[in-house]
Order: structure tokens, then C-alpha cells, then sequence
């Protein structure tokens, strides 16, 4: 019997195909301010093993602790809130209701008080266009425009990191140890560079993949590598 193909390796799950969790400093959550302002101060940009963009540690008026995500020109020393009535100002999260329309926002709730889910990577921020009742239009760093519970909150500004990857890794031990920190497959291997018995591309008097390469949506784990159900394949002819 051949080996299982990696498509399969990733779908049943494990210590190789997981991120290491257990090195990530904190869960990047929005402060609960219960109705109220929360006021805090930041102490310390650090470095996260699990995002490009770098994290403040703030601390909070009652004396705790905790991590958020920066936004571009925030410095150590500078004041931050959380709460309706903060002012909209860089670093700060209010209501998506309480931001202007064309402010720059990021770190975006998907439900209110959920903490954060949307436009979070190094140097993306999303536009507040628009405003209805109960809801907000947000341009998102795609281009689509996305509506939004008025009560979901986001931080005002530019995520901070913004072409850090740009940088070139110059070596294989970079990029390994970069790749290391996160769920990605790597170094991927050529199908066709395989086994006969590795992967359904393998194998053969020269490296070719010996069978269509589009497969239906329905395919076994074994057998799912190529073009997924594609439409079409090949050139646009425009």
C-alpha cells in the first residue's frame, strides 16, 4: 500500500500541519469595556511569533496587562482606549457607529464583543464608507465593501509591519525557521517529482503528471490534487 499523500496528512490533522499555539504570546483581543471608557498606556512593542504585524503591550488603568495590536506611529508612552466615547484618534476602538465615514480602521469585530476577526496582517487597513440604520459599510482591503453590526467595535489607524514582507529571506534557514511558526506545508514538493506510490502525478519515465489534472469537487482525499472542480484552465483568451 502507498503512502498517504499530503492531502490527506493535513485533512486528519496533527503536530506536523498545526500551528504551535503554545509560542504565540496572546490572543489579540478587543479591552471589554462594559458601557464604559478603558484608558491604558503603552509600555513595550514586541515581537508575536504568530503575525507580521508587531503587538503593543499596554497597561491598563487598573494596573492589568494586556496585548493589542499596533497601528502604525503609536510609540511606547502613548495613551490608548477602548470605549464609545474615546476619542477617535490613532490606536483607539470605539463602535464602528461612533467612527466617521472615511476613517481608516482595522482589528474589525465580525459580531459585537467577539474581539476582533477582520483586516489584522502587517500594513492593511479597511475604510468606513458608509452608514445605515443598525449597520455600517466597510471597504475592506479586497476592494468589496462589507456591512457590519453598528455595535461591532474596530481600532482606528493602520495596522503597523506594513512591508515587512517585502524583505527577502536570502537563505533557506529564514525562511525555515518563518515557516516553522505557522500551519503552512513546507517545502512543498512537486507532485510529479514524487513516487509512484507518494502521489497520483508520480512516477514514470520523466516527470509528468500521466492523467488529467482537473478532478470533481467529490474526489477521494487519495486522488484530490490538481484543479479543484475548475471552471476552465488554461490562458484567458480576451
Amino acid at each position: 500500500m502507498g503512502h498517504r499523500i499530503t492531502t490527506q496528512s493535513r485533512g486528519k490533522g496533527g503536530p506536523t500541519y498545526r500551528a504551535p499555539s503554545h509560542r504565540y504570546k496572546a490572543a489579540l483581543r478587543h479591552v471589554n469595556s462594559n458601557d464604559s471608557t478603558v484608558r491604558g498606556k503603552v509600555e513595550d512593542i514586541e515581537h508575536d511569533p504568530a503575525r507580521h504585524a508587531p503587538i503593543a503591550l499596554v497597561r491598563l488603568e487598573n494596573g492589568s496587562k494586556v496585548y493589542m495590536l499596533i497601528t502604525e506611529g503609536m510609540g511606547v508612552g502613548d495613551a490608548v482606549a477602548w470605549g464609545a466615547e474615546a476619542e477617535v484618534r490613532n490606536g483607539n476602538t470605539l463602535p464602528l457607529g461612533s467612527i466617521p465615514t472615511g476613517t481608516f480602521i482595522c482589528n474589525i469585530e465580525a459580531q459585537p464583543n467577539d474581539g476582533g476577526k477582520f483586516v489584522r496582517s502587517g500594513g492593511v487597513q479597511a475604510v468606513v464608507v458608509d452608514k445605515s440604520e443598525g449597520r455600517v459599510g466597510v471597504t475592506m482591503p479586497s476592494g468589496k465593501t462589507k456591512w457590519f453590526n453598528y455595535r461591532c467595535r474596530a481600532t482606528v489607524g493602520i495596522v503597523a509591519g506594513g512591508g515587512r514582507g517585502e524583505k527577502p529571506f536570502v537563505k533557506a534557514g529564514k525562511k525555515y525557521h518563518k515557516m516553522r511558526n505557522t500551519a503552512s506545508n513546507w517545502p512543498r514538493v512537486r507532485g510529479v517529482a514524487m513516487n509512484v506510490i507518494d502521489h497520483p502525478f508520480g512516477g514514470g519515465g520523466h516527470q509528468h503528471p500521466g492523467r488529467p489534472k482537473t478532478v470533481a469537487r467529490g474526489t477521494s482525499p487519495g486522488r484530490a490534487v490538481g484543479h479543484m472542480a475548475a471552471r476552465r484552465t488554461g490562458l484567458s483568451k480576451k
